[in-house]
């Protein structure tokens, strides 16, 4: 092993990766985290308990390693500036400070696509001091809806949804500046379309895209990703303007060597950019999925290109593409296998138990499962993407059947909840805030002529009994209904009644109504929580 260290920022789960590709590569790895007791703190050479934004402390830190530093690197933080400080204070490879800076800010970034004629959405810098302004000169009575908002300097989703209406803005406004390490947000118009993820390296004045991924994301007003599939099942036109796109609105922010990832839309007017960020994806897309997918290791070459060496596996696996008056040489890797990466998620409430997941991790096709919760922790339906429960990663040899095996696996965790708790009774009974209307969803949505058939078989059985099966109350249509729809964690109702009867044979006699209400409202939770209150009413 090489006496010279890695410095890597961040001590997560999404920097596991980067600890693997560094000892790969011979190097002893400096990892940097405010958090001590971050995931992978332990797994490091040598841990510095040091804040990510304070540049100056990190460079402080790297120039004392002299000729031992080696380069400096990020995966799935929002710090590639502090990266790029750092680098440049030691004279290593990576984007420029200013370039960063731009691909950080998402309203610098904004203006360099607008000097640039990069498709994005136009938008206005809003601040605590301002917000009044747009109250009380009636600014908001000439808005075309819906527009966005999000912080201008975080990640994850935090602070970032759709406005709907001039009733909704302000608190989602004052959310989105919270979020923000600058109180600041952009107030952006909405770009419809379907959205992907892109991942390339930039080498030499070459750009090659190392991940091309379509993004699944749900739950108006907020948008989160309920997972990717890698790669994308865009069609080659399509592919090729959003690359083109991406290319050009890469050299707008100045990045020039280095990891870089977009979040882009094909809308009706073509693509448009989201954001760019200067470093490699987190979501488990370029430390899993896209390994799986590719069988290259891209943050081992991102990491090459950190320390001034060849990325040896890039050159040779990539690809031209066939774009012309590109600001770069135009390369692709592309895969022959299918990565499927889904999350899973909880309506409001306290964890009493969790289910399923050595099921789950049985699944064929199933690589990976990342459960983020335990007994006695608060959950809560996502607001961002930060608050999901778990992830399941698979691959296979085409699309369908990974991710059908993602799905399926993902619909085996059960998160069964405290009785009797404040946040669970409203969820279930359906309460919601003025800027929040329609939200939380239901876990099964159904359209009129699906929801008279619910009515009518729960009309024909007032009362459950005791430790009776709930499915074997079902006749043959009413069973290949419940086979044909769906919740948000991918389970079908059928599929919810079987859990109920495993998980609670012995129950108490429980009202019809209340109990499958509760099931439509809230999937298995909702009805193992029901139970559970009459259980312990009982006692």
């Amino acid at each position: 092993m090489s006496s010279k260290y890695i410095m890597i920022l961040g001590a997560g789960l999404m920097q596991r990766p980067s600890l693997e590709a560094a000892k790969q590569l011979g190097y002893k790895t400096l990892v940097v985290d405010a958090n001590p007791k971050a995931l992978c703190a332990s797994f490091a050479d040598r841990f510095e308990p040091v804040d990510l934004k304070d540049k100056e402390s990190l460079a402080s830190l790297a120039l004392s390693l002299g000729e031992d530093l080696a380069g400096v690197f990020t995966a799935g933080t929002d710090f590639s500036a502090s990266v790029a400080y750092v680098a440049q204070k030691c004279k290593l490879h990576s984007h420029s400070y200013e370039a960063c800076i731009n691909a950080s800010n998402k309203a610098m970034m904004r203006e360099c696509f607008k000097k640039n004629n990069i498709p994005s959405p136009d938008f206005k810098i809003i601040e605590r001091a301002n917000l009044s302004e747009f109250l009380e000169k009636n600014l908001l009575d000439s808005v075309v809806w819906p527009k966005v908002v999000k912080p201008v300097d975080n990640m994850g989703g935090r602070g970032c949804r759709l406005i709907r209406s001039k009733e909704e803005f302000l608190a989602s406004a004052e959310e989105a500046i919270r979020n923000s390490r600058s109180s600041k947000a952009i107030f952006e118009d909405y770009m419809e379309g379907k959205e992907f993820s892109i991942d390339a390296l930039l080498y030499k004045d070459s750009l090659t895209i190392t991940g091309f991924a379509d993004r699944h994301i749900f739950f108006e007003p907020y948008f989160i990703e309920m997972g990717h599939t890698l790669p994308s099942s865009c069609d080659e036109k399509i592919k090729l303007e959003l690359f083109s796109v991406f290319a050009n609105a890469v050299k707008s922010l100045g990045l020039t060597e280095g990891a870089c990832k977009a979040d882009i839309k094909y809308t009706k007017n073509g693509p448009m950019i989201g954001e760019i960020a200067a470093r490699l994806s987190g979501g488990y897309m370029s430390g899993w999925t896209y390994p799986y997918s590719t069988g290259l290791e891209i943050t081992k070459e991102a990491l090459l290109i950190a320390v001034g060496k060849e990325p040896e596996g890039l050159l040779l696996r990539r690809r031209p593409l066939p774009l012309k008056n590109m600001p770069f040489s135009m390369y692709e890797i592309s895969g022959d296998r299918v990565s499927a990466e889904r999350a899973w998620i909880s309506i409001p409430g306290v964890v009493s138990e969790v289910y399923g997941r050595e099921k789950a991790k049985a699944y064929p096709f199933v690589r990976n499962l990342f459960s983020r919760v335990e007994n006695e922790m608060p959950v809560d339906f996502p607001r961002n993407n930060v608050q999901k429960c778990g992830n399941v990663i698979t691959f296979a040899t085409d699309s369908s059947l990974a991710q059908e095996a993602a799905e399926t696996s993902a619909s085996q965790i059960v998160l069964r909840l405290k009785p009797h708790e404040p946040k669970t009774e409203d969820y279930l009974l359906g309460k919601e805030t003025l800027d929040e209307k329609g939200f939380p969803p239901s876990a099964f949505v159904f359209s009129e002529t699906q929801r008279l058939v619910v009515n009518s078989f729960i009309r024909e059985v007032p009362r459950i009994k005791k430790n009776e099966s709930v499915l074997s109350g079902l006749k043959e249509k009413e069973l290949d209904f419940a086979k044909s729809v769906f919740d948000f964690n991918h389970r079908s109702l059928y599929a919810s009644l079987l859990l109920f009867d495993e998980i609670c044979p012995k129950h108490p006699e429980l009202n019809s109504t209340l109990f499958w209400n509760s099931l439509l409202r809230g999937g298995i939770q909702g009805a193992l929580y029901i139970s559970d209150c009459e259980a312990k009413n009982e006692k």
